[in-house]
C-alpha cells in the first residue's frame, strides 16, 4: 500500500526533525516546510497531500493563515495544528474556520498518530462518498435532466445520436415536462456547444414585438426604434437558436421564420438587405401541431422544416419511476438553499406524491417541494406539509384506480377492451369534449381520433 504523505509546517527545525523521525517510523511519508511560505509551494508542487500538520503559531503566517491560503489554492485536506496551552482559545476560534484539529504542545505522540488515523479515514470516506455520489448523478442523469425510465433512456440516446448534426428537432410535451433542458441537451452534444445557445418564447410576446427580437431592426423602423439593434437569429450565429412555444406564432412570422430555414437569410424589421446566419433550431410546443394544421393555425411546410427529428417528452404521470429520484433531488437542493437538515421524505409522502397525476409536470413537482422544504419542521417531509390539493389529488386518483379495478369481471379484461373501455368513459365525462377527453387520457387528439376509429367507439 502506498504511504500516505504528510506536510509538516514547523519553525522550529528541532521539533521539525523528531516529528519527520517520529512519523517517518509510523510508515508515513513526510514532506517538510519551515514556514508557511515553504509549505505552500510544496503544496501547489504535490496535490497527493493526504494530511496537514501545522503549528499555530509561526512568523510572517501563522497556522491558520496558511490554511485559509491553501483552501483557495484548491480544496484543502485535513489540517490539524498544533498549539501551546495558552494559545487553546485561538486553536477552538480555528476550528470554527475550517481546521480538521489540534493538539496541544508538548505532543502526546499516541495522541498524535490516533488523530491523524482519524483524519486519514475520515478523508478517504468522503472521497468514496464523494466518487460514489458522482456515480449517481452520472447513471441517473443526463445534462441535468433526471431519469431512469425507458422512456427518458431512449430520449438520452436520440439525443446523443441527434445532438452532433445539424438536424432541426421539434420537441414535443405538455407544458413543465423540461423542453428547455433537453434543448440544451442537444446544443451541449452538438460541435456548436462553445458558441451560444439563444432561447426565445413565441407565447410571451405579442407578434410586432416577436418579430423584432426574433430577426431584429434597423434605427427608425418603428416608434421607440431609437437605435438598431441585433435580433436572437443574429445572436444565435455559429450556435441554436431555441425556439419555445413555436404553436403560438403567427402565420405571418411562421411565413418568414420558414423563408430563413429554406434561404438561411433574413432581413431585419425595417430593412430591405437579406444577413445570412448559421444557425441551427430547435423547437418545442406543447401544441398537437397535425390539429393546428388542420385548423388553419400551422404552417405544414414549416413543420416538415423543423421536424427532421421529432422528441415527444412523456408527462411525468406516464413514467412515474422517475418521481422518487426527482423527490429526492430536489428536496437536497432546497435543503441547501433554504438552510434545512432534510434527509429526504417519509414513505406515506413519497406514495402521495408518487400516485398524484401532477397535471403540471416536473415543474409542479419542484414547486411543491420548495414550499414543503421551506415549511419543514423536522428532518422528513411528512404528508401535512404539501398542499392540500397535492394531498387530495393523490386520494383521489387511488380512489379512481380502485374503482376501475373493482369494475374487473370475474374472468379478466383483455388490455384492447379495458382501453376501449377506459376511452368511452373519459369522453363521457368529458361530454363528448376529444380536446378535453385526449388531455385527461394523456395523449394527442390525432391518437384519441385513431384509436376511437379503431376501436369503434360511438361518439
Amino acid at each position: 500500500m502506498k504511504a500516505k504523505k504528510i506536510l509538516l509546517v514547523d519553525d522550529r527545525i528541532n521539533s521539525l526533525k523528531v516529528l519527520t523521525a517520529i512519523l517517518s517510523d509510523e510508515g508515513y511519508e513526510v514532506l517538510k516546510a519551515a514556514d508557511g511560505t515553504e509549505a505552500l509551494k510544496i503544496f501547489e508542487a504535490h496535490e497527493d497531500i493526504d494530511v496537514v500538520l501545522s503549528d499555530l503559531k509561526m512568523p510572517g503566517m501563522d497556522g491558520l493563515e496558511l490554511y485559509h491560503k491553501m483552501s483557495n489554492i484548491r480544496e484543502s485536506p485535513p489540517f490539524i495544528i498544533m498549539t501551546a496551552y495558552g494559545t487553546v482559545k485561538s486553536a477552538v476560534e480555528a476550528l470554527k474556520q475550517g481546521v480538521t484539529n489540534y493538539l496541544i504542545k508538548p505532543l502526546d505522540y499516541e495522541e498524535l498518530s490516533l488523530v491523524l488515523n482519524k483524519a486519514i479515514c475520515e478523508r478517504e470516506m468522503s472521497r468514496e462518498l464523494s466518487k460514489l455520489k458522482k456515480q449517481v448523478r452520472s447513471e441517473y442523469a443526463f445534462h441535468n435532466i433526471i431519469g431512469v425510465s425507458r422512456k427518458m433512456r431512449d430520449i438520452f440516446d436520440m439525443i446523443c445520436t441527434v445532438g452532433p448534426t445539424d438536424a432541426s428537432v421539434m420537441i414535443y410535451g405538455e407544458t413543465g415536462t423540461g423542453k428547455e433542458l433537453l434543448a440544451r441537451a442537444l446544443h451541449i452534444e452538438s460541435r456548436r456547444k462553445k458558441a451560444e445557445m439563444v432561447c426565445i418564447n413565441s407565447a410571451a410576446l405579442t407578434e410586432n414585438l416577436l418579430e423584432a427580437e426574433l430577426f431584429g431592426h434597423v434605427k427608425g423602423a418603428f416608434t421607440g426604434a431609437g437605435e438598431a439593434r441585433k435580433g436572437r437569429l443574429e445572436l444565435a450565429d455559429s450556435g441554436t437558436l431555441f425556439l419555445d412555444e413555436i404553436g403560438h406564432m403567427s402565420l405571418r412570422l411562421q411565413a418568414k421564420l420558414l423563408r430563413f430555414l429554406q434561404e438561411k437569410t433574413f432581413e431585419p424589421v425595417g430593412s430591405t438587405n437579406s444577413r445570412q446566419v448559421d444557425v441551427r433550431v430547435i423547437a418545442a410546443t406543447n401544441f398537437d401541431l397535425q390539429e393546428e394544421i388542420r385548423k388553419g393555425h400551422f404552417l405544414s411546410d414549416l413543420l416538415y422544416r423543423i421536424e427532421v427529428i421529432p422528441i415527444r417528452v412523456p408527462a411525468l404521470r406516464h413514467r412515474r419511476e422517475d418521481i422518487p429520484l426527482l423527490v429526492n433531488h430536489f428536496v437536497r437542493h432546497y435543503a441547501v438553499q433554504y438552510e434545512k437538515t432534510i434527509d429526504g421524505v417519509t414513505p406515506e409522502t413519497m406514495e402521495i406524491l408518487v400516485r398524484y397525476n401532477w397535471p403540471g409536470n416536473v415543474r409542479e413537482l419542484k414547486n411543491c417541494l420548495a414550499r414543503a422544504v421551506l415549511l419543514s419542521k423536522g428532518p422528513r417531509l411528512m404528508p401535512d406539509e404539501l398542499s392540500e390539493q397535492i394531498v387530495s389529488g393523490s386520494l383521489s386518483a387511488a380512489n379512481a384506480d380502485k374503482e376501475i379495478f373493482a369494475e374487473l369481471p370475474d374472468k379478466g379484461i383483455t388490455l384492447r377492451d379495458m382501453e376501449s373501455e377506459l376511452i368511452r368513459k373519459t369522453l363521457e365525462k368529458c361530454s363528448g369534449n376529444k380536446s378535453l377527453a385526449a388531455q385527461c387520457l394523456g395523449i394527442s387528439r390525432k391518437t384519441l381520433y385513431e384509436k376511437i376509429e379503431r376501436y369503434g367507439i360511438s361518439m
